[in-house]
């Protein structure tokens, strides 16, 4: 009896450890992230306190990490698309899901800061009606608008992955792709709405510029499925402008292939 226990149960018991380690250590890395930030955060605050820019401050410094993380975020998804991506065997495919996830999750909370900062702090001109209604803005209403936009689309993005595994994927798919709309139109917001700009466009740039050569890269390379797609459609052509030269051409490869075989 007990031996019978141990042989059902022991695949399980041997599948779980990893998974479980891994949950583990996602809980610590979050958790000790959360406190790390809490204290850079209060470390801030504290030593602003009394400058009545500081809310804006708090907000732009959310804003700013917000858009490093939209920017990972939409690397990793291409990354996770990309035709060639079965030939890198590191970060495994699961990991990469998991680390899209999570940056997902991280991008919501410090967008979710960045507008309670700007929205609740008078100085700014942006209130909760600029926060989610275009044009609502006071401030830059353009620049605010693009961002306001962005959210909305990248929300999109996120609800429709959620969405992965449970609808087809021609549905959750093609609306996911505007997470690419998403980030250009939160590039072109910080670039607008920030007053640090002049600061800050070398990253601007460069961040830019490196994901419009990837996304070139993940939309211009062939996978080995669209490959044997591109032959047979250039045979089935061929078939039907030439059909003698296609005919002889098939004959003389199967007598070498008889002739291999013999």
């Amino acid at each position: 009896m007990s031996e019978s226990s141990a042989g059902v149960h022991s695949p399980e018991l041997n599948a779980h450890p990893r998974s479980v380690a891994w949950g583990a250590g996602l809980v610590v890395g979050v958790t000790l992230s959360a406190i790390a930030s809490s204290f850079l955060i209060g470390t801030a605050v504290a030593s602003i306190a009394s400058d009545r820019m500081a809310p804006w401050i708090l907000g732009r410094a959310a804003g700013i990490t917000s858009y490093v993380l939209v920017l990972a975020l939409v690397i990793m998804g291409l990354l996770l698309s990309h035709p060639r991506r079965a030939q890198w065997s590191r970060p495994s495919s699961a990991t990469r899901i998991r680390i899209h996830v999570s940056l997902s999750v991280f991008t919501l909370v410090f967008v979710a800061l960045h507008i309670v900062v700007l929205a609740t702090d008078k100085y700014a001109g942006v209130g909760w009606w600029g926060s989610f209604v275009p044009m609502g803005s006071s401030y830059r209403p353009v620049a605010v608008t693009l961002g306001v936009i962005g959210m909305y689309a990248g929300l999109a993005a996120g609800l429709t992955a959620a969405l992965a595994g449970r609808v087809s994927q021609r549905i959750w798919w093609p609306i996911h792709k505007v997470a690419i709309v998403s980030l250009i139109l939160v590039w072109i917001h910080g670039v607008l709405a920030g007053v640090d700009t002049p600061a800050l466009l070398g990253m601007y740039l460069v961040t830019g510029l490196a994901v419009l050569l990837l996304a070139i890269s993940r939309y211009v390379t062939k996978s080995t499925n669209d490959e044997l797609a591109d032959l047979a459609a250039e045979q089935a052509q061929e078939l039907i402008l030439h059909p003698t030269k296609a005919q002889q051409r098939g004959a003389a490869s199967r007598r070498s292939a008889d002739g291999r075989f013999l």
